[in-house]
């Protein structure tokens, strides 16, 4: 990839590389989104464009959710598909398996890797015990279905046979009840580890009933933690377990000075583990003011520290290694080289502002991010410089 030589994309470079340079604030961009230039025919010109999937081809999807691996193999969510692309985002395919028709918010997925996986549909006529949920292993050309004892909830697979659920059994006054499984052959048989459902029988309350859980992140097998939010000022809903789901524990973690009366939330997927020692923890602070609070941990989450810099509004989070993180709060986005000790901030040529809709990005220069306009219109944008520069992949 070549950076344009600019004033800003060379000061990036600098922040990029590694230096020791604790803030830095790049030009201003103008009030209003500039329009952005087309992209050459393929994403990386020196690269021969690769070949089709054996897929048909979807014109232009309205994507709700996307993962990327590198800066050329994705999956995508619609409300009625699943695609796939091996082009950066330029072309994608429907992988959607043929009897699913609803996608969006109505089930639950998991994407472990370019082939692997797994969509959970729940069967609203007998919630919460019964669903269906859908598994591929050569990237969705072929799905193997699989009746489960749950319908919906937070999915999580370590690899191609070993994964998480955490159950939703139904939510009330502040309360979740929850149930977790566990499998060990890719999600054909499930065991139950524990519930805190009162009205089931050997429901525990290690987990407490109170508290809306955003998901489940597993570590491995034996050790994963339940993230959300509990409306109490001043506490961080976080649990964890080391004995596969049977027992759990609530992590004591340093809330940031003078937010002991403000609500701490733990948003959907703002708890992820890079490595197998290396992870970051993202807590939402909601008072007369929104910031973003950033943890980290080296040892496998036994202490979790929190770092010096709160960040404005509410953000959303990326993190891409054990030292390399990336939020945008709908004005800038905040990069970091060195696990979040220091952060600089890098303003784009086009402001997202509210119709910003989620971000990925695979390395700190290469990123995507969705949007939504007020008529409902979805695009997809591509940077290829950390985010100084954006252009649209899917218009």
């Amino acid at each position: 990839m070549t950076l344009r030589c600019s004033l800003i994309v060379c000061a990036l470079a600098l922040i990029l590389s590694g230096c020791n340079i604790s803030v830095t604030s790049f030009p201003t961009s103008p009030s209003q989104p500039v329009e952005a230039t087309e992209l050459p025919p393929t994403p990386y010109p020196d690269t021969p464009a690769p070949p089709a999937i054996a897929a048909p081809q979807v014109d232009a999807p309205a994507l709700i959710d996307i993962q990327f691996f590198n800066e050329l193999e994705g999956w995508g969510l619609t409300e009625t598909q699943i695609v796939r692309t091996n082009d950066g985002g330029l072309s994608w395919y429907n992988v959607t398996p043929a009897d699913l028709v609803e996608i969006g918010s109505t089930v639950a997925t998991f994407i472990l890797d370019q082939d692997h996986a797994w969509v959970q549909k729940p069967d609203f006529n007998n919630f919460p015990n019964n669903g269906l949920l859908y598994h591929t292993s050569d990237g969705g050309l072929t799905w193997i279905i699989s009746s489960t004892p749950f319908s919906g909830g937070d999915l999580s697979f370590l690899d191609a046979n070993n994964g998480w659920m955490l159950a939703d059994l139904g939510v009330g006054a502040g309360s979740n009840a929850v149930a977790v499984f566990q499998t060990g052959d890719g999600g054909a048989t499930w065991t139950q580890t524990y519930t805190n459902d009162p009205n089931l029988p050997d429901a525990g309350d290690s987990l407490p009933l109170g508290g809306l859980k955003s998901d489940l992140v597993p570590l491995d097998m034996e050790t994963a933690w339940v993230a959300g939010v509990i409306y109490s000022p001043g506490t961080i809903y976080l649990f964890r377990t080391d004995d596969r789901g049977r027992n759990w524990a609530p992590v004591d973690l340093e809330i940031p000075a003078g937010s002991e009366n403000f609500e701490l939330g733990i948003d959907r997927d703002q708890l992820q583990f890079v490595s197998a020692t290396d992870g970051f923890l993202i807590v939402r602070i909601s008072g007369d003011s929104t910031q973003t609070a950033v943890y980290v941990t080296n040892d496998a989450g036994d202490t979790w520290t929190l770092t010096p810099t709160l960040i404005p509004n509410a953000g959303e989070s990326d993190f891409i290694s054990a030292e390399e993180a990336v939020i945008y709060n709908g004005e800038q986005f905040y990069v970091t080289r060195d696990a979040a000790r220091t952060w600089t901030t890098v303003t784009s040529d086009i402001v997202f502002g509210d119709s910003f809709d989620g971000m990925e990005f695979v390395d700190p220069n290469t990123g995507w991010i969705m949007t939504l306009d007020p008529n409902n219109h979805r695009s997809l944008y591509r940077t290829n410089d950390g985010g100084v520069t954006w252009s649209p992949v899917v218009p």
